[in-house]
């Protein structure tokens, strides 16, 4: 069997973002784990140094895409590499489905009632809430009002398209084949309303390439999240949120204890600094434009909301449908649909 530092040490050796922290695991020490970018970012700048100023604690991040972590928590078997996770709704699924997390106690989080009701359940606790619609430059295109304005010019020609690897990029095309009969699990015809105006397209990348695509002017209107689109306005870019006229989609990130985790109780004080507010007055302002949690810290005026209660009027998807069928959706959209 594989110790921590047999696994942090093959893990490095894959490379790029893959690259996990190489350290024996001490008392005051947390290695947990961050998406690439501007989360990764946010949390180096500023929960790190919180975490060791108030509690002593050492963290350690580990930058992985979502389903990377799984991967590589699963291969571990039973050594966790990390000890936080850091999740969308569809991963989230599948890790709680394969037995990924420790069993999750909020009433150890001193922070619980200053986030709304249901925000932590025996998996995990939500640390930042996401909302998907439709971004353009005002100055290079029309205001659009829904999904299928992506699918006509002026835009059409103007659109960066990226497929099923994300959570934003999933419930944007499952949202894009409902206007023309699809469904939750149906996607076939928005890719083929998608095939038609492929020629014309601007740019069709992968989800971390299209905010730099934006930036660049290689594509004038995406579909994304609002903290991409607040983070590239504080860089000077010309970008607006657009709520598409059949809803805006609402998730939320989660963080969740990995089992057998020897770090348990620096976990918590760890999630318990997350979701407070200092934590989530420092993100949410630029440069680094999260949508808080927390119920003290107010929203910035450029979100598309007034309050997260808001939220529960946006779509949510059910992703413990979408799972069974995303990969064979990525497999699809990258035989189709890639340039």
């Amino acid at each position: 069997m594989f110790n921590r530092r047999q696994l942090l040490a093959g893990a490095a050796a894959l490379g790029g973002a893959s690259l996990l922290p190489s350290l024996a695991h001490a008392k005051g020490s947390l290695v947990a784990t961050t998406y690439p970018g501007s989360w990764e970012d946010a949390y180096r700048s500023v929960v790190a140094p919180m975490l060791k100023k108030k509690d002593d604690i050492t963290l350690d991040l580990a930058p992985l895409f979502a389903m990377d972590q799984i991967g590589k928590a699963k291969a571990a078997r039973g050594a966790p590499p990390f000890d936080v996770f850091l999740l969308d709704p569809g991963p989230r699924i599948v890790a709680i489905e394969g037995g990924l997390f420790d069993k999750f106690d909020p009433k150890k989080l001193s922070n619980l009632s200053k986030i709304p009701d249901g925000f932590a359940d025996e998996y995990g606790v939500c640390v930042s809430a996401q909302v998907v619609g439709i971004a353009y430059n005002p100055k290079k295109v029309p205001k659009p009002t829904g999904w299928t304005d992506l699918l006509k010019d002026p835009w059409a020609s103007r659109l960066g398209l990226t497929g099923f690897q994300t959570t934003f990029g999933t419930s944007s095309i499952i949202e894009i084949s409902k206007q023309f009969g699809g469904s939750l699990t149906n996607i076939d015809p928005g890719l083929v309303e998608l095939k038609k105006i492929l020629p014309k397209v601007a740019a069709v990348g992968l989800p971390a390439a299209m905010p730099g695509l934006f930036q660049q002017g290689q594509c004038d209107v995406m579909y994304t999240n609002t903290q991409t689109v607040s983070t590239l306005k504080g860089k000077g870019v010309d970008i607006e949120f657009v709520k598409p006229e059949s809803g805006a989609i609402a998730f939320y990130t989660t963080m969740h204890v990995a089992k057998g985790t020897e770090a348990v109780e620096n976990a918590y004080k760890y999630l318990d600094l997350v979701i407070g507010k200092d934590v989530q007055a420092a993100l949410t302002p630029e440069p680094y434009n999260f949508l808080p949690v927390n119920k003290d810290v107010p929203l910035t005026p450029d979100m598309p909301m007034k309050s997260l209660d808001e939220m529960a009027k946006y779509i949510n998807h059910d992703w413990a449908k979408i799972n069974p069928l995303r990969a064979a959706w990525i497999d699809k959209f990258n035989k189709e649909m890639a340039k």
